[in-house]
């Protein structure tokens, strides 16, 4: 069985963004870098596959700049065979079709029987880069997936759907399967492995040799939203309350004009 699972290095989320000069992304000094808590529920479950089933191969690949190898060191201490880097220093400015587009060129070929992404990014957040792969390689998809199972060539997924319902799906490989938060423990790499992962291969291959789409969607404007007015505090018992607030509600709105 040959696994691909795609991450993406994300800042903290913890971080304080300025907006680029150019006004269209966030500014990328001083920022702590870690890989997309998604995808780490992707690597987890792609390790996991890779323990159940004998000779699995496991390949990790991210697409960014040569910073994005310290993130791909972590998921081949997880337990990843080797990497692939595409190496894109403007990655960022790139939309969800041409990052899929990537990842179709390079998995084309390569007859990947699982593909595992996380459900979407910590600073993009479209959801649509593990759906868009799956079209361009015309695998079957599974998002948003919460519980995952396998047994001789089917999955056996729940996904989740709007106020906590699930849906069971049954699928046949090749299959795509995005991954949401909680679908497992990502596991914490240990010093031996972190070790062995430095001797594992990470081959870096140019973004200009798979690149073959146009981009379909522009970024116009990155901005912070607008403060709007504070709130007010009301503060008595019961009755007071109810006083005031009518007396705000005639004052300061139309409700009981």
């Amino acid at each position: 069985m040959k696994i691909l699972v795609c991450i993406k290095q994300v800042p903290d989320m913890e971080s304080k963004f300025k907006v680029d000069t150019a006004g269209t992304w966030y500014e990328k000094t001083d920022l702590a870098w870690r890989m997309n808590e998604y995808d780490e529920y992707a690597v987890e479950q792609a390790i996991q596959l890779k323990e159940q089933v004998k000779d699995a191969d496991l390949t990790v690949l991210s697409v960014g700049g040569n910073q994005v190898k310290e993130t791909m060191k972590k998921a081949l201490a997880m337990g990843c065979d080797r990497g692939a880097h595409i190496e894109d220093d403007s990655s960022s400015d790139k939309e969800p079709f041409e990052i899929a587009g990537i990842i179709g060129e390079y998995a084309k070929d390569k007859s990947f029987d699982l593909i595992f992404t996380g459900m979407q990014s910590q600073d993009r957040g479209s959801a649509q880069v593990g759906i868009l792969v799956a079209e361009q390689l015309d695998m079957s998809a599974v998002s948003t997936v919460v519980d995952f199972s396998y047994s001789d060539g089917t999955v056996n997924v729940k996904r989740e759907l709007e106020g906590g319902v699930k849906a069971c799906i049954t699928a046949k490989t090749p299959l795509v399967v995005t991954c949401q938060l909680g679908l497992n423990t990502p596991r914490y790499p240990t010093l031996p492995n972190i070790m062995k992962a430095k001797k594992k291969e990470l081959l870096s291959l140019p973004v200009e040799d798979l690149l073959k789409v146009e981009p379909r969607q522009e970024t116009v404007k990155v901005y912070f939203p607008e403060k709007k007015g504070g709130g007010l505090v009301l503060e008595g018992d019961a009755a007071e309350l109810a006083d005031k607030l009518i007396q705000v509600l005639k004052e300061k709105t139309a409700v009981l004009a």
